[in-house]
């Protein structure tokens, strides 16, 4: 699985490329916040809510550190997805975060 440090999601994001983060920490961790775009599935709904994300798109998965980021880019790349594991998670981020 590819990996991309928390500076280069940023700067991808600051570079408007199209990119679609999906964020599977627990609910109490995003209400502290999330990248902004990110879209939510904590890690055991993957499975369930595999329907919600997009085939055709590359997607940066984010947690707290990058473990369960890992494991659930490991399974949708199981299952075809493009994905990509942002290393150090929301521990190393730097920049902005809205509420959930």
């Amino acid at each position: 699985m590819k990996e991309m440090t928390p500076k280069e999601v940023s700067q991808a994001i600051k570079n408007n490329k199209d990119v679609s983060i999906i964020d599977v920490r627990e609910d109490e961790e995003v209400a502290e916040g999330m990248i902004p775009g990110a879209l939510h599935i904590p890690l055991g709904q993957i499975q369930d809510r595999i329907d919600d994300i997009d085939k055709d798109k590359e997607h940066v998965m984010v947690c707290r550190s990058g473990g369960r980021s890992g494991k659930a880019g490991s399974f949708l790349e199981k299952e075809g997805y493009n994905v990509i594991n942002m290393t150090g998670g929301m521990l190393d981020w730097e920049d902005e975060v809205t509420p959930k």
